[in-house]
């Protein structure tokens, strides 16, 4: 097995590790305490052809491979967890399930703008009582005329109120149980489409995450994404892939809480030494090291096995559970390691701690993660 990049990969690994360095990490505590989404940032990221690389150049995207797509991911994490998470939501869920299922037509009127950044993406499956649960989703997509009328909400959903289209998951037949679910690519502005509230959240202030309201909103029938009955599938198709991004950036939360673990150890003094002389932050630093190392390569492989077309649900759920877990645990070590410092807004491990809780809950909680992977195991 060759664990090398390619030059390719490791131009591309560079070049977002520059971007961030240089014109990102400077400001991204001050931008994330605003709250607001980072146009500016998402805008940049756009001309360096970040929001859709996985995306075939006919379709006016980078035409990269999963490792790729994964090792910018990761840089951009190393950061700034929120912006990755915009990136991974607009292209894993939010553009590459157009890419999978949608008609030609469907194609080429929505994945160029994704792929080019003119407009953001999004995926909407959440609501107040379907988390883990999908088959409890109670909007509903009724047949009229040469279209569906979406009602119900979604909640807790990243890149919503900006947006330029989202990918909808509602209920067209629930006699027909797991067949009864639908998926539609609903746009901006379409009438009967509002965005409701938006969350206050731990973390991720930047990753603004809302409700959708749908009051007798009015879907085309070509809107329609890989035919009615099929929304269950594409929706585990797209969690599938998306899992891949998300551990991604767990990787870099989790790189990134030790690299400024390692740099804070060297500095700080006690007892006349610095305390990355003492055994008990050697540990815990070793401990760290280890798991950043084992998540990339969970993440590796699964996407690997993406880009060569073989199944990986399996690897995915892998890769999310142990990064995410690997994130929060590394996080939490951090703050250790910087003590009553790392408990203030003046360190960067205070906003990866917060940053890396949700990354155990979203794309499917650790609980689903364990739950895949064990039916996997005993099938």
């Amino acid at each position: 097995m060759n664990f090398d990049l390619t030059p390719e990969q490791r131009m591309i690994q560079e070049s977002v590790r520059v971007f961030m360095e240089e014109e990102v990490a400077p400001f991204a505590s001050e931008a994330d305490a605003t709250r607001e989404f980072p146009m500016e940032y998402v805008a940049k990221m756009a001309k360096m052809g970040l929001l859709g690389m996985p995306v075939p150049k006919e379709y006016s995207g980078g035409g990269t491979d999963m490792i790729s797509y994964i090792l910018a991911l990761e840089e951009i994490a190393r950061t700034w967890a929120a912006l990755a998470v915009i990136v991974a939501v607009h292209t894993s869920v939010g553009t590459l399930p157009i890419l999978r299922y949608g008609s030609e037509e469907q194609k080429r009127k929505y994945v160029p703008p994704l792929a080019k950044g003119e407009m953001v993406g999004g995926f909407a499956i959440t609501e107040p009582e379907a988390g883990s649960d999908a088959m409890a989703i109670q909007t509903k997509a009724e047949r009229k005329g040469e279209g569906y009328v979406l009602n119900g909400a979604k909640c807790f959903i990243s890149n919503g109120p900006d947006a330029g289209c989202l990918i909808i998951t509602a209920m067209t037949d629930r006699s027909k149980g797991s067949r009864g679910l639908s998926t539609f690519i609903v746009e901006k502005n379409t009438p009967g489409f509002t965005i409701g509230k938006i969350e206050e959240k731990m973390g991720m202030h930047a990753d603004v995450i809302s409700e959708l309201i749908f009051e007798d909103c009015y879907v085309p029938q070509e809107n329609l994404l890989g035919g009615e009955g099929a929304g269950l599938k594409v929706a585990l198709s797209a969690l599938d892939g998306g899992r891949i991004g998300i551990a991604a950036q767990c990787v870099g939360i989790a790189r990134g809480a030790l690299e400024e673990s390692v740099k804070y150890a060297k500095e700080r003094e006690q007892f006349g030494r610095p305390i990355a002389k003492f055994q008990a932050i050697q540990w815990k630093l070793a401990d760290m090291a280890v798991k950043v190392d084992a998540a990339r390569l969970l993440v590796h492989k699964a996407a690997y096995l993406k880009d060569t077309g073989s199944r990986y649900t399996r690897e995915a759920s892998m890769a999310k559970l142990f990064a995410s877990e690997a994130a929060m645990e590394n996080a939490t070590d951090a703050i250790q390691i910087h003590g009553g410092y790392g408990y203030t807004e003046d360190y960067v491990v205070e906003r990866y701690f917060r940053d890396a809780k949700v990354t155990q809950i979203y794309e499917g909680t650790s609980e689903i993660q364990r739950l895949v992977i064990a039916r996997d195991v005993i099938r």
